[in-house]
């Protein structure tokens, strides 16, 4: 009999809540008791939603409050020095230190590096490591976490980020060194993590290595090796799970581990499942990622049970059916959506629902009986051959699509002298990424207009006032291009989502990006196009407010597409096309209405990538050319900007350069500059924009510290080039931390014109 299991489950909460009392907490609302309390709640009704469904092993250790790779950091003692509190105790605010740089108790001090984790829009905390790094168990909530669960009668499986991907996730605290050397040191640390496991009654750890799904070196796959055959024999069974993409390279070498059971993802890739069972003995547990843990489409289950019911019958309880990784990143329940197209929500299925799912098929390869999943697969079946999927001019001006609509009229050296000359901006010019703080009443009046309750026209007085107030504080702050402050927008996708056909939206479909900052992606159902203009007429009100330059400020048609759950069956370079066409169209429409700066952000165009490396040059020559698409009809004075951030850009930098930007501004601070090695290698040609400061800490940045960072900057990059910039954008900062963090921002470029110019 197959058995179910799930690798992690959303944190949130069905509504957020655990974002809420975080930043209660954060704001001295809540003291550390009651924030704790509600951490249980939720964590408590993830386990009872997961076992409603029928699965039965619950994962615990997916909880995190902030991020589950920094909880690693902690339960292995790898805290940066700077981020202990005077009397070295390490506890929650420790936690919060090292991810925002402050917490209620304890110093202020610089957060540690955020990136993406592997091809996801999730952030991890990226572990600081020293040659001489030492660990010890350190942080004991997972155990708590485990006793909470069985006091409920739960069974469970706790999940750990695996060594071997922990060490590859981590960076040099100081001089460059070979992280995945520190491995022998690590593993005494995970040994006794799992012997106290077992003292707990444990039956089953999972051990995440998704590091496989990479193309690894051999001593990334003699460190595997090592690692398993290390921690075997502990007194747990060990489930090694896999993800993101397919292991077919490895299926050997993972056939000699010395592990209980081998997780593989089933959606991403293309493992071969008939070679996994082959590979895989009877006496191991095959656990096959059967259902997409990263999209919100439903399954078609009887496509499922054809290519399992035989394998079920051969291998019995030794089969086990899961989501094709973490559920992390879908929403939590389609129940709570009461205003989705009927149809639409037919076609989908959240956190909850993929459980469901999985105990469908379970119960279909026990018994044998199979109507129920044909009832439940039925309107995926309708979805192929509905007529609303399909736009036939949209295809249609699609196809007349060729390289030369992918090309400005001139190279960029033309341009930057055209675009000097026109713009007449100082060296270093100051600007921001885009939006200001999203106030109260901002949010306030936004939800009462989408909800009907404030009139069209009220509801534009007060956005003009929030813009008004935007323009008339940079003015004070003395930056030389500015922006609307985006006070109109929920989200920088959704926003233009709206504006587009081809989209569906959620109430609460949220997903965590990081820490308590969760996104809520729209859902691209069909062919995608523009009806009518999303920004000019509130960039064309702000540019009437002030005799200096202002910003168009758009989401680039890589970012839209990667965050928005994209129908499971369209082809991703197509739907980038369209929506670059869309974008074309809002392009051209502002530099006609005299916006001569327009920025086109891509922060999703790293995670975009295919996690082999032999697969990117064919995702870079799409993504870069949806980008030029965008740009490519405005005149050579318009200057072009975009923006990418927390992303390594080493293996992309030719690909950024094939954008084709005028200007990239891009997160460096939490690095203190390092990405701007791989522009530096590369010899990039155009302008950059380091981001200064980082928004995603509270903390106010003082003026020598911002100039110490462009003076590394200016020896990486010519200081002609530069642009001075935060790291992104305002949205969730507050006013007064972001006029003083300006303030320093604007003196520090202001100061270094007269020490470099």
């Amino acid at each position: 009999m197959a058995q179910l299991h799930n690798l992690g489950f959303p944190r949130i909460g069905k509504k957020r809540e655990l974002k809420f009392a975080i930043e209660s907490y954060w704001a001295g609302k809540i003291n550390q008791q009651v924030l704790l309390e509600r951490g249980k709640s939720i964590r408590q009704e993830n386990w009872a939603l997961q076992a409603n469904a029928g699965i039965d092993l619950l994962p615990v250790g997916d909880f995190a409050w902030y991020d589950h790779v920094l909880n690693t950091s902690l339960l292995v003692g790898a805290i940066p020095k700077r981020h202990y509190s005077e009397e070295g105790n390490v506890d929650l605010d420790t936690l919060f230190r090292i991810a925002r740089g402050q917490a209620p108790t304890g110093c202020q001090c610089a957060a540690s590096e955020m990136t993406k984790w592997f091809n996801t829009n999730y952030h991890y905390i990226v572990p600081e490591l020293s040659e001489d790094q030492t660990f010890a168990l350190t942080w004991t909530e997972l155990f708590e976490h485990v006793q909470e669960a069985h006091q409920l009668a739960h069974k469970v499986k706790p999940v750990l980020v695996g060594p071997v991907t922990y060490l590859h996730l981590a960076k040099p605290a100081g001089k460059p060194f070979d992280t995945l050397s520190l491995l022998e040191k690590l593993l005494p640390v995970y040994q006794q993590v799992l012997a106290k496991l077992a003292k707990l009654g444990v039956e089953w750890v999972q051990i995440d290595e998704p590091v496989l799904a990479l193309e690894l070196n051999y001593g990334q796959r003699k460190a595997l090796k090592t690692s398993f055959a290390t921690l075997s024999g502990q007194g747990v069974k060990l489930l090694l799970a896999s993800y993101f993409d397919s292991v077919n390279d490895y299926v050997a070498d993972i056939a000699n581990y010395p592990v209980d059971g081998v997780h593989f993802d089933c959606v991403a890739g293309n493992n071969d499942i008939s070679k996994l069972d082959t590979l895989i003995t009877q006496q191991q547990v095959l656990s096959l990622g059967i259902i997409d843990g990263r999209n919100i489409w439903r399954s078609d289950l009887t496509q499922k049970y054809s290519v399992l019911h035989a394998l079920a019958k051969k291998r019995g309880d030794n089969l086990w059916l899961a989501p094709s990784c973490s559920l992390l990143h879908t929403p939590v329940d389609l129940d709570q959506e009461q205003q989705l197209d009927s149809e639409i929500k037919s076609w989908l299925a959240f956190a909850k629902q993929k459980g469901e799912e999985l105990q469908l098929l379970r119960n279909a390869l026990n018994t044998g009986q199979t109507q129920l999943l044909y009832d439940y697969s039925e309107p995926v079946k309708k979805r192929l051959i509905s007529a609303r999927v399909n736009n036939q001019d949209v295809q249609n001006r699609l196809s007349t699509l060729t390289n030369k609509d992918a090309k400005r009229s001139s190279p960029f050296s033309v341009r930057i002298a055209k675009q000097q000359s026109a713009l007449g901006l100082p060296l270093l010019p100051t600007t921001t990424i885009g939006s200001f703080p999203q106030t109260q009443s901002i949010r306030k009046a936004r939800k009462e207009f989408k909800a009907g309750v404030l009139p069209a026209a009220e509801y534009r007085q007060q956005m003009e006032a929030e813009i008004r107030y935007a323009v008339e504080e940079q003015e004070a702050l003395q930056l030389d291009v500015l922006v609307h402050g985006e006070a109109e927008r929920n989200d920088m996708v959704e926003y233009f989502a709206e504006f587009l056909q081809g989209f569906a939206f959620t109430q609460f479909g949220w997903v965590q990006s990081y820490g308590t900052r969760c996104v809520k992606p729209p859902i691209i159902w069909g062919d995608v196009s523009r009806e009518q203009s999303m920004t000019v007429e509130w960039a064309r009100y702000a540019q009437s407010l002030t005799t200096k330059k202002m910003k168009g400020m758009l989401t680039g048609p890589v970012t839209i597409l990667f965050w928005s759950f994209i129908r499971d069956d369209l082809d991703k370079p197509t739907i980038a096309k369209q929506i670059a066409l869309a974008l074309r169209d809002e392009v051209v429409d502002l530099e006609q209405a005299g916006i001569k700066i327009i920025q086109i952000d891509e922060p999703a165009f790293r995670e975009g990538m295919p996690l082999k490396s032999s697969d990117w040059q064919s995702y870079l020559d799409w993504a870069a050319y949806a980008f030029r698409v965008c740009a490519s009809k405005v005149a050579d004075e318009t200057q072009i900007h975009t923006h990418m951030c927390y992303a390594e850009f080493n293996d992309i930098i030719a690909g950024i350069a094939d954008m084709d930007a005028d200007v990239i501004t891009i997160e460096t601070s939490r690095s203190n500059m390092e990405l701007l090695k791989a522009f530096e290698d590369f010899d990039y040609p155009n302008d950059i924009g380091p981001g200064v400061y980082d928004i995603h800490s509270p903390n106010i940045p003082d003026i020598a510290w911002i100039k110490n960072l462009i003076h590394k900057a200016a020896k990486k990059v010519p200081v002609e080039r530069l642009w001075v910039n935060p790291d992104c954008g305002l949205k969730t900062r507050g006013w007064e931390e972001t006029r003083l963090a300006l303030q320093n921002m604007v003196t520090a470029a202001k100061e270094l014109r007269r020490e470099l110019g």
